[in-house]
């Protein structure tokens, strides 16, 4: 199977060719926010004030990195569990927001915030941060400081392995997923 290279930005119609299922590689700039960033965010999006980021064609990353060990760019740089985000999502994916990275299941808010707006979902392997932390080559902290790992940070990454969980038309790989496998062992259990 063939990864399909994403360059930021992800714009909409990118978005759009996107299928649940798609392995792709990330390179150029994303952003980090977890949730108390997320909060703040759509706080500000309530009071119509400027964001600290532009997030339209964008894609957030929802992850708290470690600190930097002596001559790295950035610590270990897993993603977390995403439900957490998803009160606040909705009204990021109405600002532009066209790409979201983490890990776990979506609400259905959410998905149909995608589907309305053409933004997508990508799952990165949890328990793999040391090694997802090597695609990323810079990283600036650029809002809310005092949050420490919860700031939101710049990226700049390289071959940021990914897997497209919800498309912009709203099919889920983890729901898919499960189907196709029930079916193989129905349809085993049938043939033997």
């Amino acid at each position: 199977m063939n990864n399909i290279r994403i360059t930021t930005p992800l714009t909409k119609e990118a978005a759009r060719a996107l299928r649940a299922g798609d392995c792709c590689l990330i390179s150029g700039v994303i952003y980090t926010a977890r949730d108390a960033a997320h909060k703040r965010l759509c706080e500000l999006i309530a009071q119509k004030q400027p964001l600290p980021l532009d997030v339209e064609n964008n894609i957030l990353y929802f992850v708290g990195p470690t600190p930097a060990k002596p001559g790295s760019v950035i610590g270990s740089a897993g993603p977390t569990t995403s439900y957490r985000m998803d009160a606040y999502s909705p009204a990021l994916i109405q600002k532009g927001l066209t790409g979201m990275i983490g890990k776990g299941k979506r609400g259905p808010e959410v998905v149909r915030a995608m589907q309305a707006h053409s933004a997508v979902y990508f799952g990165a392997i949890g328990g793999c941060g040391a090694l997802l932390s090597q695609c990323i080559k810079e990283s600036q902290t650029i809002a809310y400081e005092d949050l420490g790992a919860e700031a939101i940070y710049r990226l700049v990454v390289e071959d940021f392995p990914v897997v497209v969980i919800i498309d912009s038309y709203g099919n889920n790989l983890y729901e898919d997923g499960q189907r196709r496998y029930l079916d193989s062992i129905n349809k085993q259990q049938r043939t033997s």
